[in-house]
């Protein structure tokens, strides 16, 4: 075993606290994702598989939680979430803090999140309010974090659980800075001087290769993307109405713009997308 802590104590113990860090590892990987296909396109094939990856995360978390309240609180007359809800209330003091209320509050976003992964509930409630509940995630990690922070490692000294959660904090804080130090950098050099109004200086058209695109900004900072295919330039916008992926870094499959998070497509010359959504990326005129 990883943990010294996990070999002195009794079988249900063990597998509760194996559940509680496995879900801990599982998210702090599904946070890890989307940062590192930033810095690094080759991590770009693990975002089809995030949202899957993800309700896996919840399903650990919610047996995490199962095993907890039938080995603590099966065994008293009070229902086991009215006694696990209330059975510790000393909401004053750091020790003894009642950290089962920050896992029950990560527990109850992760499983909103997995009951609209699917693509009907991102029609459905539109993709601004979809992705704006998806962020959520965050908070769920921080509560997950402080669960964890004053629970388990003020509880009992173990290093393995201690280096999972801190180290893995600290990692997801550098690659999310990393990342966006990479996208202002983009943004910066993407800005350009327009040469003649209304037209934007994007760059060269030897720098764009065959089925690729080169990333502009207008003026207000929209980024736009402009590919080559077929002798022929096609201007869309670089957010991809599925998720918000960068567009401008997919390439030109079979005729169609595809985003390289989900593979969304659009037509170059209508940029409308191929599959189920009505919403479509916009044109802009290009010379």
């Amino acid at each position: 075993m990883l943990s010294s802590a996990l070999r002195d104590v009794d079988l249900p113990t063990q597998r509760m606290r194996a559940f509680g860090s496995l879900a801990l590892l599982m998210l702090t990987i599904v946070l890890a994702i989307g940062p590192l296909s930033r810095i690094d396109t080759r991590f770009l094939p693990l975002l089809y598989n995030r949202r899957h990856f993800g309700v896996m995360t919840a399903i650990i978390a919610m047996t995490h939680a199962y095993y907890v309240l039938g080995w603590y609180f099966s065994f008293s007359p009070t229902p086991p979430l009215t006694a696990l809800l209330t059975s510790n209330t000393s909401f004053t003091s750091v020790v003894g803090f009642p950290f089962e209320l920050f896992g029950v509050f990560a527990l109850i976003i992760l499983a909103v999140l997995a009951v609209t992964s699917h693509d009907f509930w991102l029609s459905f409630l539109t993709p601004p309010l979809w992705k704006a509940i998806h962020m959520s995630v965050y908070f769920a990690y921080a509560a997950i974090i402080l669960h964890v922070a004053l629970g388990a490692l003020l509880d009992r000294r173990d290093l393995a659980l201690g280096f999972l959660a801190l180290g893995g904090l600290m990692m997801l804080c550098t690659l999310h800075l990393i990342a966006g130090r990479r996208e202002t950098s983009i943004d910066d050099a993407a800005c350009a001087e327009a040469a003649e109004e209304p037209w934007i200086v994007v760059g060269d058209l030897s720098e764009i290769a065959e089925g690729r695109a080169i990333i502009g900004a207008a003026p207000g900072g929209e980024r736009i993307a402009i590919f080559r295919s077929k002798g022929g330039l096609s201007a869309v916008s670089n957010v991809c109405s599925h998720q918000n992926g960068p567009v401008g870094e997919g390439k030109v499959v079979l005729g169609f713009i595809t985003c390289p998070w989900h593979g969304y497509q659009y037509r170059p010359r209508m940029a409308a997308r191929r599959r189920r959504s009505e919403s479509a990326s916009a044109n802009i005129a290009c010379n």
